[in-house]
């Protein structure tokens, strides 16, 4: 996971943090505001109920609304088996809570595992694993049910809100990253920067005073909600984010429409220019979008994409086959091809946009087939479905999704297209922008960014 804030003032902080932990200090002692006594330098840094075994720190530097500099300090999981130090962010539950949920059931559990080591018989065996597996299940169900994310729009998440697929690995939101963000948003501070790094004996390819990126395994799956933004690359100048289906790019119409990129964005990087958008994915469509933080940073990349120097690449599922599509794009065997439609607004029915050869706007796009996928929907029924990448030549609004459903075009809409096809069993729009490259602004490197779907 790429760091989603900047991390050189936090950096310094944990230099400062590191230096007290080579030196022993007492974690209840350690301050980030003085310079540390030169202590006998320990092997490793110890607590009243355990040894520490080494793990990650990290330091989140935030303001307050009167613009006063908060330095926070925190620790992955537990340190010396502890999970609260004076001076150090709380996790995000209640530690009470936490040991009375693990209580209820750690006795049977361990009955259970000992009964295992024992237990010849192999039917008895699978009873003894199962009556485990749901009192294991049960307590992690428990446990999940006691975190609360406090997030950057000023709502308070639970894991079932996060909308993970899949349960969480065992550990995540122990991390440093979504306690010290938790701790800051909570209490009502503005996160400018932050850094993690490993103190400790090496453990696997991690070394003792080296920085790391929060991890992929855990933090990837509840900092971008927290955060309100997937970041996937950010620098002074940029950021590339990857834009989830149903936010908009940009503010829309009334304030029910006020929730868009843009202002996560600026509620992260309140430094950056009032509109860094430099282009846009439909509100339905998720994927790579790059803003310009800085007036030269924009004025730069908005050329870019009107001199066409910025390529794109899109995925999309199609309803259907193409082999029994009727568009005018398609030929029997066909793999891949270029469509062309002349097309405008129709202003009796905006958004939506009407092929006219006449008074149309041409829209160009290259396509290509990747495969047929068989889909089971909500209802047990299972329909045949095109993956096919799109790759837009001119940036024209809806200009893929007509591409697809146009009969002068693919003839089949993109599945989950309310305006050009139809929306079945709450799908989303299976339109994702996976590919984007252009130039640094400033660097002049050329940059490319990949992101596959989830679809």
């Amino acid at each position: 996971m790429f760091p989603p804030l900047p991390e050189e003032n936090a950096r310094r902080y944990c230099r400062q943090l590191y230096m007290a932990l080579e030196q022993g200090v007492p974690a209840s002692d350690i301050r980030l505001d003085h310079e540390f006594p030169v202590l006998q330098k320990q092997k490793r840094p110890c607590g009243s109920c355990g040894i520490f075994r080494g793990g990650m720190f990290g330091v989140l530097v935030c303001f307050d609304d009167s613009g006063s500099e908060t330095v926070l300090k925190g620790f992955s999981g537990k340190y010396c088996g502890l999970w609260i130090v004076p001076g150090w962010v709380p996790p995000l539950f209640d530690v009470q809570k936490f040991d009375s949920v693990l209580a209820e059931h750690d006795a049977d559990i361990h009955r259970l595992t000992e009964l295992l080591r024992q237990e010849k018989d192999p039917d008895c065996l699978t009873g003894i694993k199962n009556h485990r597996l749901r009192l294991t299940r049960e307590s992690l169900d428990s446990i999940y049910s006691l975190y609360h994310f406090h997030c950057m729009d000023g709502t308070v998440a639970t894991f079932r809100e996060l909308g993970l697929k899949k349960k969480p690995p065992t550990g995540t939101g122990d991390c440093c990253g979504p306690k010290l963000l938790d701790f800051a948003l909570r209490n009502q501070l503005h996160p400018v920067s932050m850094a993690e790094f490993y103190y400790g004996p090496p453990a696997g390819e991690r070394i003792s005073g080296m920085f790391y990126p929060p991890c992929e395994s855990r933090c990837s799956l509840v900092l971008p909600y927290m955060l309100g933004l997937e970041i996937l690359y950010r620098d002074e100048y940029i950021v590339v984010i990857n834009k989830p289906a149903g936010l908009l790019s940009v503010p829309g119409r009334g304030e029910e429409n006020q929730d868009c990129a843009v202002l996560r964005l600026r509620r992260l990087f309140p430094e950056c220019i009032v509109q860094p958008a430099v282009h846009r994915l439909d509100q339905d469509t998720s994927g790579l979008i790059v803003f310009g933080l800085t007036t030269e940073a924009h004025r730069n990349l908005s050329i870019q994409f009107q001199k066409g120097c910025v390529r794109k690449k899109y995925i999309a599922l199609l309803d259907g086959r193409l082999e029994e599509s009727r568009g005018k794009a398609f030929s029997r065997g066909q793999v891949e091809g270029r469509i062309e439609l002349p097309f405008r607004l129709d202003p009796d029915n905006r958004p939506f946009q009407v092929y006219d050869e006449h008074a149309g706007r041409m829209g160009i796009t290259l396509w290509k087939k990747l495969k047929e996928q068989r889909m089971r929907q909500g209802d047990g029924t299972v329909v045949i479905r095109t993956r096919v990448e799109f790759t837009p030549l001119t940036g024209r609004t809806h200009q893929l999704r007509l591409a697809a459903s146009d009969m002068h075009g693919l003839g089949l809409p993109v599945v989950g297209d309310r305006l050009y096809g139809t929306r079945e069993h709450g799908e989303r729009l299976m339109l994702h922008a996976t590919y984007l490259e252009f130039t640094h602004p400033l660097s002049g490197r050329r940059m490319e960014f990949r992101c596959g779907p989830e679809f």
